[in-house]
Order: structure tokens, then C-alpha cells, then sequence
């Protein structure tokens, strides 16, 4: 499989990015033919991190948001009338660093409110199947054990779910069963799960409502605007991942948080969202040191 994807990179001229795209079509694909034993393993586990790693294309690339960033997507979603309905989703993902199946999976049976802890015992896969590509919903159970954890919950991320049980409680209760599971939190106004296509592109949408404004605003009180790039809701993982590492020493930790299969993924974030903070303490350091 890695030779495959090797060919469409070097052979087909397919950028890194539309690999991705066919990837996440693939990959849970095959994890069903593994769960379903038509097959022992699922071919394409770790290959795009091959790829990546030998194309260089993880060299020098930022995917975290800086807190900046972070605090103006979520400001601007908690006050927009359009968007704000948003904001229960997007916290529970920077609040915990979910993958977007597993967070869109998550049930009611998933939390505990006495201790706090959020289970991550499978994911949801959304994918075209068939002559017409209708898209079908499935669980997926989690492709190691890392990636079955339980995950402390914040103050913040608990008042999202408090949010959604209101929400659920006033308007009626997710009917929604996938693969004989049921009680799912997050719910569309069409009473489905949401996929995490329409996620992502919310999120384009916002990125977009939210630049045109804060450029003219920007313009108007004579400074620089502060925009936000383009990112996935996979980025958003990425960023707890980085204020987790800013905050949290112990890699070990870390990585049974966020459910990573090799330690070396964890080293890898650790690595870049410590550079940043190295260079602030040398700052800092060399304002209360006269060695001139």
C-alpha cells in the first residue's frame, strides 16, 4: 500500500493534501473489512505518516492555531447568530482532542459526570458506498488500544454537554441507531449525525465570515488583522495537542490522552510546540541578564 501511494504522489503528480482526501476514504474502509474478518489488518494503517515523512512534508509545517487564533474562531462562533449553535462542538474538540469520528460518535453512555472522564471506545466513519456513492455511517472500534482511552473532562467541555442535553431534552431525543448503537449526543436539525465532511466545511464557512469581518475592522482601527488560516477539524485536535504539550511535561500522558499509537507522534508535537516556548523563555531570560 505504501508503494501505491508512493506512485500517486511521484508518478501521478497527487499533492500530499489530495492524498489525504483518498486516504480517509480508504482507510475506514478497509478497518470495516477488518472488523467484519474479510481481512487480518488493515493495509493502510501508518502509511500516510510514511509518506509524509519521506516527501518532508511534516518538515517546518505548523498545523496547531496559536492562542490568538483559537480565542477568535471561538469568540466569533459564541456570538455569531448563525453560528453559534457551533460552539458545544468546536469546544468539545479543543477541549479534549478528540478525532472528529470520535467525537461525532460519542454517546450519553460515553460520560461520566461523578468522575469526570470522557470514554473513546470507538469512532464514527462516513463514506460513499455503491453505484450512486450514498454515503453510509459506521462504528469503527478503535484500531489499537491506544486509541481506546478515557479522557478528563474540563470545566468547559462539560458545560458543551450540558448545553447538548438541554438542547436534546427540550427538542426530542436522537433516534439515530448505527451499527446497533444509539443515544448519540451530537444531532443535526435533520435528526442524523452530523459527518464530519459538513463539519469541515462549517468551518471553512466561518473561517471565511469571520476574515471578511475582521479585516475591515482591522482597517478601521488602524492595525493588523488577526486572521485565521485555513484548517480542518483535524487541526483542531492538533491545537489541544499543542496547549496540552505547552502545559504538560510527561509524554506518557500525553499520549494516552490523545490516543497515539507511537510515542513518537507524541515526541513530534511536543517537539514543535516547545521550539516556540523555548525562544519566549530565551527572551525572557535575556531581559533580566546584563552579559554585555
Amino acid at each position: 500500500m505504501l508503494q501505491f501511494y508512493n506512485y500517486l504522489l511521484e508518478k501521478q503528480g497527487i499533492r500530499i493534501n489530495t492524498l489525504e482526501t483518498i486516504h480517509t476514504l480508504l482507510h475506514p474502509t478497509f478497518q470495516l473489512a477488518v472488523r467484519d474478518e474479510i481481512i487480518r489488518k488493515n493495509p493502510t494503517d501508518g502509511v500516510m505518516g510514511e509518506v509524509k515523512k519521506s516527501s518532508g512534508e511534516t518538515t517546518g509545517v505548523r498545523h496547531a492555531l496559536t492562542i490568538e487564533q483559537q480565542r477568535a474562531f471561538m469568540e466569533h462562533i459564541a456570538n455569531h447568530p448563525v453560528y453559534y449553535h457551533w460552539w458545544p462542538l468546536f469546544t468539545i474538540l479543543l477541549g479534549t482532542g478528540c478525532r472528529i469520528g470520535e467525537a461525532l460518535g460519542l454517546r450519553w453512555d460515553d460520560l461520566d459526570y461523578d468522575r469526570r472522564i470522557i470514554s473513546i471506545n470507538h469512532s464514527l466513519v462516513y463514506y460513499p458506498v455503491g453505484e450512486n456513492r450514498t454515503s453510509v455511517m459506521h462504528i469503527s472500534k478503535p484500531k489499537t488500544k491506544a486509541g481506546e482511552r478515557t479522557i478528563p473532562m474540563l470545566d468547559s467541555v462539560k458545560d458543551a454537554f450540558e448545553m447538548l442535553y438541554e438542547e436534546q431534552k427540550e427538542n426530542g431525543w436522537s433516534d439515530v441507531e448505527i451499527d446497533g448503537m444509539h443515544g448519540f449526543i451530537f444531532c443535526n436539525r435533520f435528526g442524523n449525525v452530523p459527518n464530519p465532511q459538513s463539519v469541515n466545511r462549517t468551518i471553512k464557512r466561518i473561517i471565511a465570515d469571520y476574515n471578511a469581518g475582521e479585516e475591515i475592522a482591522a482597517k478601521k482601527e488602524h492595525r493588523e488583522p488577526v486572521l485565521l488560516p485555513d484548517f480542518s477539524a483535524h487541526h483542531l485536535r492538533h491545537t489541544f495537542c499543542t496547549r496540552l504539550c505547552e502545559k504538560e511535561t510527561n509524554l506518557k500522558i500525553i499520549q494516552s490522552v490523545m490516543g497515539h499509537k507511537d510515542i513518537q507522534t507524541t515526541m513530534d508535537i511536543y517537539a514543535e510546540a516547545t521550539e516556540e516556548k523555548k525562544q519566549e523563555s530565551f527572551e525572557r531570560l535575556a531581559a533580566t541578564l546584563d552579559v554585555f
